[in-house]
């Protein structure tokens, strides 16, 4: 896949869920606003305020969502700190998501060939 950000797992994990669902949506209208909400994600983990300062509900969402450890290996990677778990919390989070949302698009483009055969 080439070296630099197209390297990284984080834009094809991103790539496959939107593709799963839009593959999911019944309507073109329905399938473009599905992957919307991960819109949202960066806004609800630590990308602008430290998981410390926010309120204890929000905050365990924060900690344990798919944007917190990517945000924090790339803080730590261009301030030049100390990475430590963050990177492989982010690579395990990416992996996943990218597995899972493969197989989802496979199984359901097979699925809607399966019913419209031509």
């Amino acid at each position: 896949m080439g070296e630099g950000p197209a390297a990284s797992p984080v834009p094809v994990a991103l790539v496959w869920l939107s593709t799963a669902l839009g593959l999911a949506a019944k309507s073109v209208e329905t399938a473009s606003n599905t992957p919307l909400f991960l819109t949202l994600l960066p806004f609800l983990s630590s990308g602008f305020v430290p998981t410390s300062t926010m309120p204890t509900g929000l905050r365990q969402f924060a900690e344990y969502q798919p944007f917190t450890p990517v945000t924090q290996t790339v803080r730590s990677l261009l301030t030049g700190s100390a990475i430590g778990t963050h990177a492989f919390s982010a690579m395990a989070w990416s992996i996943g998501i990218a597995f899972t949302s493969y197989l989802w698009s496979i199984r359901l483009y097979n699925r809607r060939r399966a019913a419209d055969p031509k």
